[in-house]
């Protein structure tokens, strides 16, 4: 992976507070784990920066899995650490840990 692709990545999740690699878009997400992600976050009422990784390849469908050392797709990144993926985010979500977590966030980011 370029060093570029590794400064474009990190300055997105050091300079956003809430930040969701996914396949597809919050409004037209393109696999079910990606949809289930969004909708989480979306349900908590936090904006949240959401990155295609189908809209450049290097950078974001093999750039965020390298930077990360996470193998799937989609990823949360909050407070520039990597909270994980689609079971991580749901599991979360449904104990009600995700929402207080997104909102501290971005509270203070």
């Amino acid at each position: 992976m370029s060093a570029k692709a590794m400064e474009v990545i990190k300055n997105e999740v050091e300079n956003n507070p809430i930040v969701l690699y996914m396949k597809g878009t919050p409004d037209f997400p393109q696999c079910g784990f990606s949809a289930r992600s969004a909708e989480a976050l979306k349900a908590c009422g936090v904006p949240f920066k959401a990155v295609n990784v189908f809209d450049d390849e290097e950078i974001y469908r093999q750039g965020v899995k390298v930077y990360s050392n996470w193998p799937t797709i989609p990823q949360l990144y909050v407070n520039g650490e990597l909270l994980g993926g689609s079971d991580i985010v749901i599991d979360m979500f449904q104990s009600g840990e995700l929402k207080s977590l997104l909102e501290n966030a971005a509270n203070n980011g």
